[in-house]
């Protein structure tokens, strides 16, 4: 059965800033879970151009994180064999990601994200029909909280205490309940999670771990995102590029790899969808 449910994650960021904010985020992140064995190999980053997105940049990933699969699933699958494939379209301010598994051709999960202005409170940013509304659960996560469930153990935490921290650089903070109608600026990421594992036995408990799985990721990278705010606070998207470009490389050296493909011009004038 399909699964569908909105992530609205609120930030104290402009939308410009977070734009910055994801990138830092997503680079540093990546190189401290990438090891010799495990981690993040980045095979394509490269911008595109087409009829729906329009212009953004594109990026097929391969995620080796098998110490991270709950010990059940391992009993349907080799550990070497639960290696995930990313997909995504990045037209800020709009994002769409697809995650498949090589092993289970039947899987797939899709994040289409809309970021805008405001606390949260738009209810249809996904111009979702009648019947997918009806199916769709709504969770608004606050980055103030922390869990210490089974997910925010394996995709790991910070411990910072957002009710005593306050950036050096922009003086934002602390975060005390109700700051989301506060705080200015203020932003929203609306992720909708699509999820499918038709498999006869465990194919919804699948289901139900990466939704808890995408939930513990989305609550710690964007604790980090405001965490880390003095440290990418005033970088430009230029430099953001270049530092993405050798974040990229030191990944693929990590893990043994060759080389990415970093343009458009060295891999053709080809859709993202061909």
């Amino acid at each position: 059965m399909v699964q569908m449910k909105e992530f609205r994650v609120v930030m104290p960021l402009s939308l410009e800033e977070y734009q910055i904010a994801q990138m830092y985020m997503t680079m540093k992140m990546q190189q401290e879970n990438t090891t010799g064995n495990e981690g993040v190999e980045v095979l394509e980053n490269r911008p595109f151009e087409d009829d729906e997105f329009g212009k953004g940049q594109y990026t097929l990933k391969l995620y080796r994180l098998q110490s991270k699969a709950p010990s059940w699933l391992t009993t349907f699958a080799p550990a070497d064999a639960l290696v995930m494939q990313e997909e995504a379209w990045n037209s800020y301010p709009r994002c769409k990601s697809v995650i498949k598994c090589p092993y289970f051709t039947k899987f797939q999960l899709t994040i289409d994200t809309i970021h805008q202005a405001g606390n949260g409170q738009s209810e249809n940013v996904h111009c979702l029909s009648k019947n997918e509304l009806a199916a769709r659960e709504v969770e608004i996560l606050d980055i103030a909280s922390a869990t210490s469930d089974y997910w925010s153990y394996i995709v790991g935490r910070n411990n910072i205490d957002f009710s005593k921290f306050q950036s050096a650089r922009t003086g934002r903070g602390p975060l005390v309940g109700g700051w989301q109608n506060r705080c200015n600026p203020v932003m929203t990421a609306y992720k909708l999670v699509t999820v499918d594992a038709p498999y006869w036995g465990f194919g919804s408990r699948l289901e139900q771990a990466l939704l808890a799985g995408e939930r513990a990721l989305f609550l710690e990278s964007h604790r980090n995102m405001f965490a880390w705010i003095d440290e990418w606070f005033g970088l430009t998207m230029e430099v953001m590029r270049e530092l993405e470009q050798q974040s990229d490389t030191s990944l693929n050296v990590k893990l043994g790899q060759h080389c990415l493909v970093e343009s458009e011009e060295e891999f053709g004038n080809t859709s993202a969808y061909s």
